[in-house]
């Protein structure tokens, strides 16, 4: 069975850095494109990053130069590299391969 387990959340300074990681079980990972989503109080869900299996990433616009995904094939691992941040990026922070979500970690900025 798959299971993604994101880790990395807490509270942080504007300004202020934090990785976040998301373990993977299961053998489909080197193979499956991995996101980052976010979910703010009161908003819904949206896509922050993306990373396919080979490599390439996609950002929101939110995001760009700030945030960096990446993965370790070798772990089942992706991160989330997430710099300057800002107080508009608190929120639970899930990860995602195909249909599987973790449940979410959380990370709030203060100002």
């Amino acid at each position: 069975q798959v299971q993604l387990v994101e880790s990395g959340g807490g509270l942080v300074q504007a300004g202020g850095s934090l990785r976040l990681s998301c373990i993977v079980s299961g053998s489909i990972f080197s193979i499956a494109a991995m996101d980052w989503y976010r979910q703010a109080p009161g908003k819904q869900r949206e896509l922050v990053a993306t990373i396919t299996s080979g490599g390439s990433t996609n950002y929101a616009d939110s995001v760009k130069g700030r945030f960096t995904i990446s993965r370790d094939n070798a772990k089942n691992t992706a991160y989330l590299q997430m710099n300057s941040l800002k107080p508009e990026d608190t929120g639970v922070y899930y990860c995602r391969m195909i249909i599987y979500w973790g449940k979410g970690t959380l990370v709030t900025v203060s100002s």
